[in-house]
């Protein structure tokens, strides 16, 4: 299994959060500070009355319309700022920097960790698992982490966290993830780490309490000006120089589509090239940062159906942060947890090769490596010729697009594919074909005639997928659990649950045909599947 050191160690370091969260904030105050007054002395367009003037405008255009004088002292701010003196500008600065960064800081309370590591996931095994005894009950909870399976290069990730940071990386398709995630670190004998969180998340009790305690720090998305994302930003690094652990979705926000993400968005990943930069220009170019390709793959996801009609929408294109969907009802979590995580395998959280900040591969002892295989010293890539440490954002950002290529390209690999993501490309495949098209908007308006598929047809489908995808590692694996069982049994499985979850079904069988009743939520299970080339002479494109 390998040495539990870094977990012990990362837990120590978060033990020590707490106490070290002042020294932290006012790390962060003292380099955004720093940074946006010598910009604005060095002059340009980054006065200090800019950067001021920048979050007043967007804050009273968020607030005003709320008609509860939320804005007032946004335009007040604005008012005063023609008739401040540097000095009054830098101390507002000041202000605002140090207001944001106690909104954003997280909290790590030792005792609730201990209880969500060890208590609760058999607390939870006993509530929302529908046994009938006591000793099924206790059987439930022996075996409750099993529910969340991880595998993959958990050894090499262990020995990265012993030597160095590693950042885990994972796709991001639920809000779910976060507490997947948790207990697939768990589950790998993997240290805990700090994650930025959205702050929308915060408003489910049950799930908030966790998050506010382990670590997890508030991202406001609703937050738009630069002095923010700065915050933001600095504080991610600054946990990085000191040694903390992190988790940063490259995504972005939930992936509505369901569709293995290839277009990053990066975010504060490019924190990770500047907190090694720090290092090695602190004379500390062995502190290593690790980046690591996680996908978290659900047997089925609990917002589904309000993700994929967001994707579908064309209002959903504008509609960024949602609120309202199952993961706000406590009633839905419950409902999923009892349906759900019932299943051996109903998630499984796959590790993939570290990388560098770079996105360089790493030998098995952590050593950076170029493409032909030789070991190369990644100080270097922030050396300028005089071999001293050189400030370059063009040159970092180009670093960071490379280090998120590298990710999208191991997603696909790392994918496991569940039943009912197989099933719903077989049968999706199927309708297309008889309708003549993959048009998903079309497919909504096919009559239901034309959405049975047959039963047999369906299975000979199954067939044929699985032994396409064992042909062809870099798509991605099915289930590792489940790769003796037999198309049939794996089809009728997946039926079942794409029948009984969700508040529609998406596919039910009667007699010898299968029927697509929802089509939106079978396009959103095989999307998975996406990246998989369509069967040669499938017909429909």
């Amino acid at each position: 299994m390998g040495s539990d050191r870094p977990v012990r160690e990362a837990e120590n370091r978060l033990e020590r959060f707490n106490s070290d969260r002042e020294r932290l904030l006012s790390e962060v105050e003292r380099r955004v500070v720093a940074r946006r007054v010598g910009e604005s002395r060095a002059g340009g367009d980054s006065s200090l009355e800019y950067v001021l003037n920048d979050v007043a405008f967007n804050e009273i255009r968020r607030l005003e319309g709320k008609g509860n004088g939320a804005a007032d002292k946004w335009k007040d701010l604005s008012r005063r700022l023609l008739g401040m003196s540097e000095e009054e500008k830098a101390a507002e600065l000041r202000r605002l920097v140090r207001y944001y960064g106690q909104d954003v800081v997280g909290n790590f309370d030792p005792r609730v960790y201990r209880f969500a590591t060890g208590i609760a996931p058999s607390l939870l095994g006993f509530v929302f698992n529908p046994i009938t005894s006591v000793r099924q009950g206790m059987d439930t909870l022996r075996n409750l982490d099993a529910r969340i399976s991880a595998d993959g290069e958990i050894d090499l990730v262990r020995t990265c966290a012993e030597r160095g940071t590693i950042v885990v990386t994972p796709t991001h398709s639920s809000n779910m993830d976060s507490p997947a995630i948790g207990l697939g670190l768990l589950r790998a004998h993997l240290p805990p780490v700090t994650y930025g969180a959205g702050k929308n998340l915060f408003t489910n009790p049950f799930v908030s309490f966790f998050m506010r305690n382990l670590g997890a720090y508030r991202v406001d998305r609703r937050l738009k000006f630069e002095l923010y994302k700065d915050v933001l930003k600095e504080y991610s690094t600054v946990l990085l120089e000191h040694g903390y652990h992190s988790l940063f979705f490259p995504g972005g926000t939930r992936c509505r589509s369901n569709i293995v993400e290839k277009h990053l968005k990066l975010g504060l990943l490019g924190t990770t090239v500047t907190a090694y930069k720090n290092s090695v220009r602190e004379g500390a170019p062995h502190k290593r940062i690790y980046i690591v390709p996680v996908t978290i793959n659900y047997r089925l996801v609990l917002e589904a159906e309000t993700l994929i009609a967001d994707f579908l929408a064309e209002t959903g294109k504008n509609r960024y942060i949602i609120t309202d969907d199952e993961f706000s009802r406590i009633g839905r979590i419950v409902e999923f947890f009892r349906k759900i995580l019932v299943h051996e395998g109903s998630v499984v959280v796959r590790f993939g090769r570290p990388l560098d900040v770079f996105g360089n591969d790493i030998t098995d002892d952590g050593e950076s490596i170029d493409r032909a295989g030789r070991i190369v010293d990644p100080a270097s890539f922030v050396r300028g010729a005089d071999g001293e440490v050189t400030d370059d954002d063009q040159r970092d950002a180009e670093y960071t697009r490379a280090l998120g290529r590298r990710l999208a390209a191991a997603y696909p690999r790392l994918t496991v594919f569940h039943s009912t993501n197989l099933a719903a490309r077989v049968l999706y495949d199927a309708i297309a074909r008889t309708a003549g098209t993959r048009d998903v908007y079309r497919l909504l308006r096919a009559p239901a005639g034309a959405l049975g598929v047959p039963y047999a047809e369906a299975v000979e489908g199954m067939d044929r997928l699985r032994a396409r995808i064992s042909a062809n590692p870099a798509w991605g694996s099915e289930h590792p659990h489940y790769t003796a069982q037999p198309s049939a049994e794996k089809l009728d499985h997946a039926v079942k649950s794409l029948g009984t979850y969700h508040t529609r079904p998406a596919v039910t069988r009667q007699g010898d045909i299968l029927q697509v009743d929802d089509v939106k939520l079978l396009y959103y299970y095989q999307n998975r599947t996406a990246h998989l080339p369509p069967e040669p002479g499938g017909g429909a494109t």
